[in-house]
């Protein structure tokens, strides 16, 4: 019986997925996993060992829509990233490992991993 195919995107978040949760699992680190729509962007803490999500933020929380009109943007990208830091700190979450999905790692993807870095979170 033949493979069903596979299109490019698929294939690049099947590999960085794996090696992702690999470095998750060897390291027993929660991932920072970002999903990212038109109108909004999604960033969540996963540990994989125990299958929970530790913390979560989104540009459609209500503690940022006043911060932020647009939330498909750079500007609400950078200030997920800074939510998303300080959530996981108060979760007891200092190190992660970014799982970027099937995104490049350019634009808004970058901006929130650069915030989370920046609000103290390591990867």
């Amino acid at each position: 019986m033949k493979k069903p195919k596979t299109n490019t995107v698929q294939r690049r978040q099947f590999r960085n997925r794996n090696k992702v949760r690999a470095l998750a699992l060897k390291g027993a680190r929660p991932r920072l996993n970002v999903y990212r729509s038109a109108s909004n962007i999604y960033a969540q803490v996963i540990d994989d060992t125990k299958g929970v999500t530790l913390a979560s933020a989104s540009s459609a929380d209500k503690e940022l829509k006043t911060a932020v009109k647009i939330g498909g943007n750079v500007k609400a990208a950078a200030e997920v990233g800074k939510l998303i830091a300080a959530r996981a700190k108060k979760a007891g979450v200092k190190q992660v490992v970014f799982d970027r999905g099937s995104y490049l790692y350019h634009g808004r993807v970058k901006a929130l991993a650069d915030a989370a870095r920046e609000g103290g979170l390591e990867f």
